[in-house]
C-alpha cells in the first residue's frame, strides 16, 4: 500500500469511526436496538460500550491494542463491536459456533490482549487458554451483571508486537461453507466504504423510516448489517439467528421496505406459504452470499411481486463489489436475469485467463478480479470463474477451484445442482467431489426435498442429471436429507455433505 493511499485509509477510518460514535450518541434515550422484543435506548447501549470500556482500562488495556470477542447476535455483542470501532481499535472476531475447546485456540492462536464474550463461552477451556497467555477476561450478558472481570490477564506475556500490528477494523471470518471459517483482516476504511455502499449513499435517515433488520452473523462481513443502522442513525431490529416467523414479524410491524436477503433465506420464505400482504411494505431485497437460480428469482418475484437484487462479493472485498440497483432491474431484469449486475462505484472488475493472466473479451470465461478503491489499487484475483459481458454486467459460474476432476474431465457442482433443481420436488441441494482410488475424484450429491411433496427417489434423480449432461457428471451417490448442513450464515456446508458419502 502506498503511502498516499494510508494517509487516505487512516483519514477514511477516522471519520467513519467519529460517524458512528456521532451517531450512537444521538440516539439519547430514542429507542435504539430492538432484541428479543424489547427496545433499548441509545442510552443503554451506550452504558454497556462505557462499561466494557472501563473494564478494559480497570486490568490496562490500551485503546489502540487488539482484543477478540466471542461473538453472538445479541446485544451486548453490538454494543461491544461498535463501541472499539468508535475507539479505532483492532478487533479479532472469534466463532461462538464452535466447541470451547476450539474456542479457546482461537485465543491461543490470536494474539490479543483481551477478550470478551457471552457469560455462557466463559468456560473452564476458554478461561484456561486465557490465562496461560496473560490475556485479560470480560464477560458480558443481557443480565445483571452486565460486564463483568473474569481474568486480569499478565501483560508480561504478552508479545505487544504482535498484538499492536493491526490498523483499526475487524478480523472477521469467511463463510466457512469448505471447510473451518478462515480470518480476514477488513480495515475500518474499507468497512466504511462497504456501509456506504449497503445504504445507496444516504447518509442519514429520517426520523420515521423502518428499522434496518439485523440477523447477518456478526462474525462475518454480515457485520455491516449492524454498522449501516447506527450509521445513518436508524433504529434496528436484531435477531440473534434468521427465523421465518421472527422475519416476518418484523416486516409486517414496522413496515420495512427492504432488507437483505440470501438464497436459502428466500427457499424458506417460499417454503413457509408466507402471505404476500405480509410482505406488501417491502419495495425489493437485496441479496447475495450465494448464487441465485434464475429459476428461484422467478418463483419469488412470480409470487411476491418484490424485485431481488443481487450481489456479489467476498469476504476479502470487504462485501460486494456489483450488484443490481432498482433502475438497473427495471430496465435489463429480464433480459439479464442470471447475472450479479453491474461494478458498484469505486470497483473495477476485469476476467482474465486463468493461464496467462491476460485479460479476456467480452462475453468469455475467465477468473474474475476485481479493484476496490477502498483496499488500494491492487488487482485482487478470485476463485470465481465468471463473465462480463458488452453492457458490464457480471455473471458468476461457478468456483475454479471447486471444479471436480473425474479421471481427466472437470465437472463444475454447480452445473450438477441446476440440473438437480429442476425436480419440482427439489427445495435445495449440494454437489462436491469425493475421493475415488481409481478416477481421483467423482461426483456426489445431497438433496433437501421440498416440505410437503414425496421426496424424490435416487434413481429417478441420477436419471435426471444423465438426460441432461454428459455421463460423467452423473453423481457415484445421491441422498436425501430432511436438511442440508449448513453453516451460520445457512449457506450448505460442502466439507458435512462430502461427510455424508458411503461408498459402495
Amino acid at each position: 500500500m502506498s503511502t498516499q493511499h494510508r494517509d487516505e485509509s487512516d483519514t477514511a477510518a477516522v471519520e467513519f469511526a467519529r460517524t458512528l460514535a456521532r451517531r450512537l450518541a444521538e440516539y439519547g434515550d430514542r429507542p435504539c436496538i430492538e432484541f428479543e422484543r424489547r427496545w433499548y435506548s441509545g442510552a443503554q447501549v451506550g452504558d454497556y460500550i462505557t462499561r466494557i470500556a472501563a473494564a478494559l482500562d480497570a486490568v490496562g488495556v490500551r485503546p489502540h491494542e487488539r482484543v477478540g470477542v466471542v461473538v453472538r447476535n445479541r446485544l451486548p455483542h453490538a454494543a461491544a463491536v461498535l463501541g472499539f470501532l468508535t475507539e479505532l481499535r483492532p478487533v479479532v472476531m472469534i466463532n461462538s459456533y464452535q466447541s470451547a475447546a476450539a474456542i479457546a485456540r482461537d485465543i491461543e492462536q490470536s494474539a490479543l490482549v483481551a477478550v470478551v464474550a457471552d457469560r455462557q463461552d466463559w468456560t473452564e477451556p476458554v478461561v484456561a487458554a486465557c490465562e496461560a497467555g496473560g490475556v485479560a477476561g470480560v464477560a458480558i450478558s443481557i443480565e445483571e451483571p452486565a460486564v463483568a472481570a473474569v481474568t486480569a490477564g499478565d501483560r508480561s506475556r504478552i508479545d505487544h508486537a504482535a498484538v499492536e500490528r493491526s490498523a483499526p477494523g475487524l478480523h472477521i471470518l469467511t463463510s466457512g461453507t469448505t471447510g473451518p471459517p478462515k480470518r480476514v483482516p477488513i480495515p475500518l476504511s474499507a468497512l466504511g466504504h462497504t456501509v456506504r455502499s449497503m445504504t445507496g449513499g444516504a447518509t442519514a435517515a429520517a426520523p420515521d423510516d423502518p428499522p434496518e433488520l439485523v440477523y447477518w452473523p456478526f462474525g462475518s462481513i454480515g457485520i455491516c448489517q449492524l454498522l449501516a443502522a447506527p450509521f445513518l442513525g436508524k433504529r434496528m431490529v436484531l435477531l440473534e439467528k434468521f427465523t421465518v416467523p421472527d422475519w416476518v414479524r418484523a416486516v409486517r410491524t414496522y413496515r420495512v421496505r427492504r432488507t437483505g436477503v440470501q438464497p436459502t433465506i428466500v427457499r424458506m420464505i417460499l417454503e413457509a406459504e408466507v402471505p404476500p400482504e405480509d410482505l406488501a411494505s417491502l419495495d425489493y431485497l437485496p441479496g447475495g452470499s450465494g448464487p441465485l437460480e434464475p429459476e428461484l428469482r422467478e418463483e419469488f418475484e412470480r409470487r411476491y411481486g418484490i424485485p431481488l437484487l443481487w450481489a456479489y462479493g467476498a469476504t476479502e472485498f470487504a462485501g460486494s463489489v456489483c450488484a443490481w440497483t432498482p433502475d438497473l432491474h427495471e430496465k435489463f431484469g429480464r433480459a439479464k436475469a442470471g447475472s450479479v449486475g453491474r461494478p458498484l462505484p469505486g470497483v473495477l472488475v476485469r476476467v482474465v485467463d486463468p493461464d496467462s493472466g491476460t485479460e479476456v473479451e467480452a462475453g468469455a470465461s475467465g477468473l474474475l478480479e476485481a479493484q476496490v478503491a477502498a483496499l488500494g489499487a491492487t488487482w485482487v484475483r478470485t476463485t470465481d470463474l465468471a463473465t462480463v459481458d458488452a453492457d458490464g454486467f457480471v455473471t458468476i459460474h461457478g468456483r475454479a477451484d471447486g471444479a471436480i476432476n473425474r479421471g481427466g474431465f472437470k465437472i463444475l457442482p454447480e452445473t450438477v445442482r441446476n440440473v438437480l433443481l429442476t425436480h419440482p420436488a427439489v427445495r435445495d441441494a449440494c454437489v462436491v467431489g469425493v475421493a475415488d482410488h481409481r478416477l481421483g475424484q467423482v461426483p456426489f450429491a445431497a438433496v433437501q426435498p421440498r416440505q410437503g411433496a414425496p421426496a424424490p427417489t435416487e434413481t429417478e434423480l441420477l436419471e435426471l442429471v444423465r438426460d441432461w449432461l454428459p455421463g460423467h457428471h452423473v453423481p457415484v451417490s445421491i441422498v436425501i436429507v430432511d436438511e442440508l448442513p449448513r453453516n451460520a450464515a445457512l449457506k450448505a456446508r460442502t466439507d458435512a455433505v462430502a461427510a455424508l458419502y458411503r461408498p459402495r
